[in-house]
């Protein structure tokens, strides 16, 4: 049982990370020009990326403004998700995997 809330917890990290590197790619596809927005396909999967990484962009983006017109929010975002990841491997995991087997 501990092993599968572990493997969960890392999973839905990884999960969130690629979620936040796939929008900032699909960003930059946007202001380029080199996908269209008002493709049904692809305005689902932006909706979809949006609605499951703004909870997490949206208050480093209160705390931290725009560099020179480059949102650096969603590297700051995966540099949170890493440490808590690994802070979470180091400390917590152990723990729930000695008590829940």
């Amino acid at each position: 049982m501990g092993f599968a809330l572990v493997w969960l917890v890392n999973a839905v990290v990884t999960l969130v990370i690629w979620c936040i590197i796939i929008s900032a790619i699909l960003s930059w596809l946007f202001a380029f020009d080199v996908i269209n927005p008002r493709n049904r396909f692809v305005g689902q999967v932006s909706y979809f990326l949006d609605t499951v990484t703004r909870p997490i962009l949206r208050p480093i983006q209160k705390i931290v403004p725009p560099l020179g017109g480059i949102d650096i929010t969603p590297i700051i975002a995966l540099l949170a998700l890493q440490f808590l990841s690994i802070a979470f491997n180091r400390t917590l995991a152990p723990v729930i995997m000695s008590t829940l087997g």
